[in-house]
């Protein structure tokens, strides 16, 4: 998978547009809009933002989803967090967080 698809699955999963991308991630919307007009592959700033703006690392950007992926201190924090919530807690907050998108 390239990396402009693997942004815009990102994207689909988040029924995000360029815009709303641009906006999260802090880049112009010509940016953005150029990188897929164009068919070229982001600068690794730019993509660097791109992950920041999906809330991910690029570790886990590239990675296939089949090994240990390196959480940043932020997910870190919170997934010892979830670790702490009982079944019930756990549940809520996933159905709260699925009513947030």
């Amino acid at each position: 998978m390239d990396t402009l698809e693997r942004i815009r699955n990102y994207m689909q999963a988040r029924n995000w547009t360029e815009y709303r991308l641009a906006k999260e991630s802090g880049l112009s919307q010509s940016t953005i809009a150029n990188m897929f007009s164009r068919h070229t592959a982001p600068s690794v700033p730019t993509l660097e933002a791109i992950c920041k703006g999906f809330g991910i690392t690029l570790a886990q950007f590239f990675s296939d989803g089949d090994g240990l992926v390196e959480l940043d201190k932020e997910q870190l924090a919170m997934f010892q967090k979830w670790s702490m919530l009982t079944p019930e807690q756990k549940e809520l907050l996933s159905k709260l967080v699925d009513n947030m998108k």
